[in-house]
């Protein structure tokens, strides 16, 4: 994936550019709004992800984010020692996808990477590689949001399909509930959790499948692909 890195700092970017390529990232260094603006030129430059520090010498980092959210659809990561409450609202008023609070763990930054990477390629079903995922005898369609056992359709809600579809794209990866509130529900609102209990359960009465999903204790869910 292509990702442009938005940093004044010449000593973070190359360690933080070191690490990203280290975990198969081809990343761009803008020093400058200016330069990320003109990075961005013509419509997102086939960037997966902008990670956006707002400290920057030419422009507030928040104006950055709302041009570049005029320019292109781009997922953007703010990146910011600004941890209030109001900020972050601000920041994801103005377009921003996430906000990275400094100091981050580098584990942490490289997950939020790709939940929004994966986030803009399920909004845009013909952007991805498959827009069938089979598991077994669950058959996901994703342009028409249809899901079938058997070949009998299953109906799901909307959040019902977002959150198995979420799962089914990485199946045996274990997601963390913080992550599935964010990608699904678009809130870090903790009382969301209970509604992710309720949302697992009834996907595994629908499917009739009650091992597709695991619980994986004190971190979130994973799915189980079903043997073919």
């Amino acid at each position: 994936m292509r990702l442009l890195l938005v940093e004044d700092d010449n000593h973070v970017a190359a360690a933080l550019s070191a690490v990203l390529a280290r975990h198969g990232f081809d990343v761009t260094h803008a020093r400058s709004g200016e330069e990320a603006l003109q990075a961005l030129v013509p419509e997102g430059a086939g960037f997966g992800v902008v990670l956006l520090d707002l400290g920057l010498p030419d422009q507030d980092g928040y104006e950055v984010c709302g041009k570049i959210r005029k320019r292109t659809s781009t997922p953007v990561i703010m990146v910011t020692a600004r941890s209030d409450v109001r900020s972050r609202i601000h920041g994801l008023n103005l377009g921003a996808d996430d906000y990275v609070v400094k100091p981050y763990d580098t584990g942490e930054l490289l997950a939020r990477i790709h939940a929004v990477s994966r986030r803009s390629v399920h909004e845009d079903p013909a952007a991805a590689g498959d827009t069938v995922l089979r598991l077994g005898s669950v058959h996901i369609e994703l342009p028409t949001r249809q899901v079938s056992v058997d070949g009998s359709v299953v109906q799901l809600t909307r959040k019902e399909f977002d959150l198995l579809a979420l799962l089914a794209q990485r199946p045996g990866v274990v997601f963390r509930r913080e992550q599935i509130i964010s990608e699904v529900w678009r809130t870090s609102w903790e009382g969301t959790g209970r509604t992710l209990e309720v949302h697992v359960a009834s996907l595994r009465a629908k499917l009739r499948m009650p091992a597709l999903i695991e619980t994986v204790r004190g971190v979130g869910y994973r799915l189980v692909a079903p043997a073919v």
